[in-house]
């Protein structure tokens, strides 16, 4: 599951929601009624609203569970195996790539490390919402495992910690719901159906993997880093053990990103030194004009001592 999007804009109003000591950090039932917000200026988010934007994402993304289910089940999990993966993982992406290499035929535990690499990303999810939740200790291990994409952006996008809250345990409970009950019956039906190969559902997986990760490249620098991914998992695979071409494929973030630091340093410097040089040209062309008035100033100034001279002989 990779679907993200971006916080919501805040008023700068030096109340920050997302704050510990920001309105709404308390049950209160402030929100519950489309009232302002604190500046004035825009009407705070009615409970009912937050509800609704995190039913839709949980059951837009829950759904795509069912494609899950079919490529574990293709990839030779039994129903079981695949339920539990579901339920005790729960997160999508991670969960695509490690049933995608045992597909390959890959080494269970260079699977498992793909995997766990890819979910590496909600532990830095939870050091963020941990601040913006502020939940009750003994809460936190269990809103952990809710911890993930969709759950973590629409948190992000509310405007109270108490809007917060609610989006995040709306998210996250139907997500969790629907993605366990279409991933069973996504396995179920594959068992069924016998050799998915033969009805192309072996393609599933990857597909829905890209469909959930094309929204997300938005910038020249990201579908730089996806396209050169590609390169290197398609140009290693024929050499390496499968798997193995996809943790390579991670290389590709960190020499994109260095190429693009010397890029953006080597326009800087040219930019700093065609700067420098139309700083010369103009020093220079003031200098040229300052030469030339000179004696135009000069000539001014003799006619006109020449009229303050002649002026008293003209009285006399």
């Amino acid at each position: 599951m990779a679907e993200q999007t971006a916080p919501a804009d805040i008023a700068d109003t030096g109340d920050d929601p997302h704050r510990p000591d920001a309105p709404g950090d308390s049950g209160a039932s402030g929100n519950s009624g489309g009232s302002v917000g604190p500046d004035g200026s825009e009407p705070a988010k009615s409970d009912a609203a937050v509800v609704r934007d995190a039913l839709g994402v949980g059951v837009a993304v829950g759904l795509s569970g069912f494609a899950f289910g079919v490529t574990s089940a293709g990839s030779g999990l039994t129903v079981l195996q695949t339920c539990v993966l579901s339920l005790m993982v729960f997160t999508g992406a991670s969960q695509f790539a490690l049933v995608g290499a045992l597909a390959a035929g890959g080494n269970p535990f260079t699977a498992a490390a793909g995997a766990f690499f890819l979910g590496v990303r909600n532990a830095f999810y939870g050091l963020r919402l941990s601040q913006l939740l502020a939940l009750p200790r003994a809460v936190r291990p269990f809103a952990a495992q809710w911890v993930i994409d969709e759950t973590t952006a629409v948190a992000l996008a509310q405007p109270t910690r108490r809007a917060a809250r609610i989006g995040f345990t709306v998210t996250g409970l139907t997500l969790y719901l629907l993605w366990n009950l279409t991933t069973l019956l996504g396995a179920l039906g594959a068992e069924a159906i016998g050799d998915t190969d033969a009805w192309g559902l072996d393609a599933a997986g990857p597909a829905v993997f890209l469909a959930l990760l094309a929204p997300m490249l938005r910038t020249t620098t990201e579908r730089a880093v996806a396209a050169f991914a590609v390169l290197l998992g398609l140009g290693l695979l024929p050499v390496l053990p499968a798997g193995v071409p996809v943790l390579v494929a991670a290389l590709a973030a960190p020499v994109v990103l260095y190429a693009e630091g010397r890029r953006a340093r080597g326009n800087g410097a040219m930019s700093t030194g065609r700067k420098g040089t139309q700083g010369d040209s103009r020093d220079d062309a003031d200098a040229r004009n300052d030469s030339r008035s000179a004696p135009q100033a000069d000539i001014h100034n003799d006619a006109y001592n020449d009229t303050d001279n002649d002026a008293p002989r003209e009285d006399r």
